[in-house]
């Protein structure tokens, strides 16, 4: 599949978006964090920024971003739908949630109940996005049950990272930030490899003969392709991504997403004050770096059917 860069863009940034404010909306409430009104007012400006960039560079990959507002009407069918109205009714506890620890100066109280309500919307949120791709049958590649943990574990982990650098900044004398992110990170890359492993190892699941429905009268073969030239189609679902370069690609993504950012909290740890600080805003910097790649490679991996009909022995 063409790996559209906006689409790459939104991923990202709102799984680092809603896991940042799912960890703030639980964590704060519970005395966990600085009850400071300026610690909360960056934290949740950070996460709802990271959030509605997301979703509104999403809308550039569509022919006409204008009817966006459209595809939250199909909810009961489709998980792009699903996605649409729970980010939007989201909001609305999140910017409740603000307006109590802004106003009182603590997230406590009625302020756990927004924040757990919602954390639920980030989730169900993340989840959604997940299943959009997960529910595509004629993407093989992309049907498989490790994608929504993959996206769960990876907005956990993003998120974490940039919470961990505003802990960090504010002197927050608690290490649990550090820590949950090391373990998020470890069980994300497990997931991501997992997932690698699989995909490499999964016999076709679609040949000539079945796109066509005539393998029952011998051997299949394509005579000619449908277009003489390229068409929409061979753009978008035909993008191939050669298998040497993939793998640098997955070793680039690890080194810069896990590895990298783990050696830098150890050091964050170890050293604190300034340096530390330092480590957490390397590390949150190199994850970053690390999952554009790594949600490149979702993208540009990915086989569809269709090609088939255009060359494909099989997918």
């Amino acid at each position: 599949m063409h790996p559209a860069y906006s689409v790459i863009f939104f991923t990202v940034s709102s799984g680092a978006g809603y896991g940042l404010l799912a960890l703030l909306a639980v964590a704060a409430p519970l005395g966990l964090l600085a009850e400071d009104r300026w610690f909360g007012l960056i934290g949740l400006a950070l996460a709802l920024a990271l959030v509605t960039a997301g979703l509104l560079s999403s809308t550039f990959h569509l022919g006409h971003p204008e009817r966006a507002w459209r595809a939250v009407t199909q909810w009961r069918s489709s998980w792009l739908s699903r996605e649409g109205v729970m980010a939007l009714a989201t909001y609305v506890p999140a910017g409740l949630f603000a307006l109590v620890w802004l106003v009182a100066g603590s997230p406590g109280g009625f302020g756990l109940f927004l924040g757990l309500l919602t954390a639920l919307g980030a989730v169900v949120t993340v989840y959604c996005t997940a299943m959009i791709y997960c529910s595509l049958a004629a993407v093989p590649r992309w049907q498989e049950p490790l994608v929504p943990p993959a996206y769960l574990l990876l907005a956990l982990y993003s998120g974490g990272l940039w919470l961990n650098l505003l802990a960090a900044g504010f002197g927050v004398p608690q290490s649990w930030p550090a820590w949950l992110v090391l373990a998020a990170g470890l069980a994300a890359w497990l997931v991501k490899t997992g997932y690698w492993r699989r995909i490499d190892a999964a016999p076709a699941d679609g040949t000539v003969a079945s796109a066509t429905g005539l393998g029952g009268d011998g051997p299949v073969r394509l005579l000619d392709p449908p277009h003489a030239t390229a068409n929409y189609l061979m753009q978008e679902m035909g993008y191939r991504v050669a298998r040497k370069h993939a793998q640098r690609l997955r070793w680039i993504a690890q080194a810069l997403g896990f590895v990298l950012p783990g050696v830098l909290l150890i050091l964050q740890l170890l050293l604190g004050g300034w340096l530390g600080l330092a480590c957490a805003l390397l590390a949150a910097a190199s994850a970053s770096a690390g999952l554009l790649v790594e949600r490149w490679l979702f993208f540009a991996e990915a086989r569809h059917k269709v090609m088939l009909y255009y060359g494909e022995a099989a997918v």
